[in-house]
């Protein structure tokens, strides 16, 4: 009589599972190269757009071209969003009213690329507020975050000067991180489109304000194709695709791991303030370039 062998089973991930890391990594890298061009853009316009205005009229873009996709499903889940209305509140002024003001402020006197390197440091503190949080960030994560700090720190040494725009910079760079920190406690039951027109609707009312103040102080822009083509690339692809992207990636890989890719910015927007603004590249930025993409690439890997 044959003896019967016990059943083995062998754990094989499920394609589901193993496309979500390699589309969250995805969706970080494009959200990572549309913001680069926002970058470029603040620089561009800091003599023609005062950076209230950029700030308020790149969000009513953005809320008209989000609204058809997000609008209907925000009016569903009202009652969820009033029961969260504290976290949607912070996350709007993080993410939506203050980071992208203090962009355009920083962008009056400081170049695109250097603007770049100091939002780089961002991952680092999207890391610190998760493991604050209690999660673990692993040595290969953590070794991958280190090397990529240490491209942004040979690049800032080899030549950046350091201006008044710097300092915006560095809030921007706070409330960037804490808005990316905040995505992790996203209501599960809150979709995504519905969260990104509840937030950019709030935080265009905030800025309202500050809005009507500079239209009174700095009088308003003067609307040309070089003024609005602009606003409709940082509304439409840096507001509505980038943020959509951002926060899908964030909800597959966590914010840490999506900031690792995030260190790819100074690489582009090196290149590309070099293309369209101008702005000379050195051998440091090459040599940091070098090390900003190896902690990526070795951050952001799967651990096993």
């Amino acid at each position: 009589m044959a003896a019967v062998l016990p059943r083995t089973t062998t754990s094989v991930p499920s394609a589901r599972t193993c496309a979500a890391p390699a589309a969250g990594l995805a969706l970080a890298a494009l959200a990572t190269l549309v913001w680069s061009g926002s970058f470029v853009t603040s620089r561009g316009l800091h003599d023609s757009v005062p950076p209230v205005q950029h700030a308020f009229w790149r969000w009513v873009v953005a809320l008209l071209a989000v609204a058809p996709f997000g609008a209907r499903q925000a009016w569903r889940q009202r009652a969820l969003i009033r029961r969260h209305a504290r976290y949607v509140l912070l996350a709007s002024f993080l993410g939506v009213a203050v980071y992208n003001t203090l962009v355009n402020q920083a962008g009056l006197t400081t170049p695109a690329a250097t603007m770049g390197l100091i939002m780089a440091a961002s991952p680092v503190l999207m890391a610190v507020f998760e493991r604050l949080g209690g999660v673990r960030l692993g040595a290969r994560r953590s070794t991958g975050l280190l090397i990529a700090c240490a491209g942004v720190t040979l690049l800032v040494g080899g030549g950046a000067g350091f201006a008044t725009g710097d300092l915006w910079m560095i809030a921007a760079a706070c409330c960037f991180a804490g808005y990316s920190a905040l995505l992790r406690r996203r209501p599960a039951e809150l979709s995504g489109t519905g969260f990104l027109f509840t937030t950019f609707l709030t935080g265009t009312v905030l800025l309202l304000p500050a809005q009507a103040v500079s239209v009174t102080v700095q009088g308003s822009f003067h609307p040309t194709p070089a003024t609005v083509l602009p606003l409709l690339y940082v509304g439409v692809a840096s507001s509505a695709v980038a943020f959509f992207a951002w926060n899908k990636a964030v909800a597959l890989i966590g914010a840490t791991r999506a900031g690792i890719v995030y260190h790819l910015q100074p690489v582009c927007v090196t290149l590309l303030s070099w293309a369209v603004l101008g702005e000379t590249t050195g051998l440091p930025h090459l040599l940091s370039m070098a090390l900003i993409l190896g902690g990526v690439v070795l951050g952001a890997g799967s651990r096993r």
